[in-house]
């Protein structure tokens, strides 16, 4: 494709997400690429790059197009980006949208008026009040200062660049250096993260989905913060451990692999397609004492197994706050009556999924949030309304799990953020039924 092809594919991406704003922006995008397979892998690449940073700056980017009266476009969107962003000239967007064939139309007298407006702007102005210019909702300021107090600028910074490409290698299919090894052989350079024991990290965003070590499952995507709740949760050969928020399985194939496939997994989920996708990650991997359990209305499952396992992980759904590296769209998606449903919803599961937890047994409370409501403020409620569970201290696990490691933070709970701990936002929690 021409730089000017790429251009018009990026502006009817942008446009496509528009169209559905309350849809995550990165399965509108799976379906519009899936509908253009005539789109090349390098091409492919430097559009959703292009789309991606777009999302990422467009509370910023509104911001400009406001200030000169102009109605955020997609046009508008992918040429106020290229001026603030990529430092290209008034003159040379004229010249990227010449008209004709797979190209954008030539720029109109209005869109040139709103450019002329911007031109010689930085993309984070002066005039910009604390929440544009940290590129977080308005709504959310107070929350994240009071999470970040005086590294907030830091914490934001990191969150506006794309996160890494993390690995972690499946130790029923060979061990860590085995997968770097593997990885190498094909011209891809991974190196051990700084947390997690099976953890790896991709420097350049590279296609490992077509390596031999993915095909044959010695290696999976996941973040390392994810990595983390797993090794937190503490699965031991033997152990019957419920996954009870498993979607597409992640944290069941770090927890299997620690069982040594020994004991017995059951991955829960309300989600027929989330549930198939856990299923074929699970036969790559060589997972064999796991099985999947659909949550439906009315299901007398947890009364059958109440107090039967000995680790359940509540991988809860929540704002996802701590992802907006990868999922930039969820600044603009979620709303605060999102926030409240959300907290409701994880009190919920919560007290169904601590009814699983044997005497002697842990629950894990794991979200990949940033905020009190969805973290702190659950411990608190759940503490005290269940006096049958105390806390164990991160301190005592880590000391356990990682005795070579300093533990990443203090206090009771796991809290992970990108610009201290380089991995997404996760919190987690364990606590520990009384005997």
């Amino acid at each position: 494709m021409t730089p000017a092809a790429r251009l018009a594919a990026t502006a009817e991406l942008i446009a496509a997400i528009e169209e559905q704003p309350r849809r995550p922006a990165d399965a509108t995008a799976n379906d519009w690429f899936r509908a253009r397979r005539f789109i090349g892998g390098g091409d492919r690449r430097v559009i959703a790059e292009r789309t991606w940073a777009i999302v990422r700056q467009r509370i910023r980017l509104d911001w400009h197009l406001d200030r000169v009266n102009a109605e955020p476009t997609a046009r508008l969107l992918v040429a106020v980006h290229l001026m603030l962003a990529e430092g290209v000239t008034l003159q040379a967007i004229d010249q990227a949208f010449p008209g004709g064939q797979y190209a954008l139309n030539q720029l109109d007298r209005s869109e040139r008026r709103v450019l002329s407006g911007i031109a010689g702007r930085q993309l984070i102005h002066p005039g910009m009040d604390e929440a544009v210019r940290l590129n977080i909702p308005d709504w959310l300021l107070p929350d994240f200062q009071e999470r970040f107090g005086d590294s907030l600028a830091a914490e934001s910074a990191a969150m506006d660049q794309p996160a890494p490409l993390d690995l972690r290698a499946n130790l029923l299919r060979g061990t860590r250096e085995e997968a770097i090894t593997s990885l190498a052989a094909e011209g891809i350079e991974a190196a051990p993260t700084r947390y997690s024991p099976w953890g790896l990290r991709v420097a350049e965003r590279k296609p490992v989905t077509a390596t031999t070590a993915f095909k044959d499952g010695l290696i999976e995507i996941q973040d390392e913060g994810s990595q983390l709740i797993a090794l937190l949760a503490d699965a031991r050969p033997g152990m019957r451990v419920a996954d009870y928020c498993a979607g597409a399985g992640g944290k069941t194939l770090a927890m299997a692999a620690t069982m040594g496939n020994r004991g017995h997994i059951v991955a829960c989920d309300t989600s027929v397609p989330r549930l198939d996708g856990a299923a074929k990650r699970l036969h790559r991997a060589g997972v064999h004492n796991a099985e999947r359990h659909l949550l439906i209305s009315g299901d007398k499952w947890i009364k059958r197994r109440a107090k039967q396992f000995d680790r359940v992980l509540v991988d809860a759904p929540c704002t996802g706050t701590g992802t907006w590296r990868r999922n930039p769209d969820a600044r603009l998606r979620t709303t605060p009556t999102d926030l409240a449903e959300l907290a409701a919803m994880q009190h919920e599961i919560l007290d169904r999924a601590a009814e699983l937890v044997r005497a002697g047994g842990r629950l894990i409370y794991a979200t990949c949030s940033l905020l009190r409501t969805e973290n702190e403020a659950q411990m608190e409620r759940f503490l005290g309304a269940h006096a049958g569970f105390v806390p164990v201290p991160l301190a005592d696990l880590w000391t356990t799990l990682r005795p070579d490691v300093p533990p990443p933070g203090e206090g009771p709970w796991l809290a992970l953020s990108p610009a201290r701990h380089g991995s997404d936002g996760f919190f987690a929690a364990v606590l520990e039924r009384r005997a």
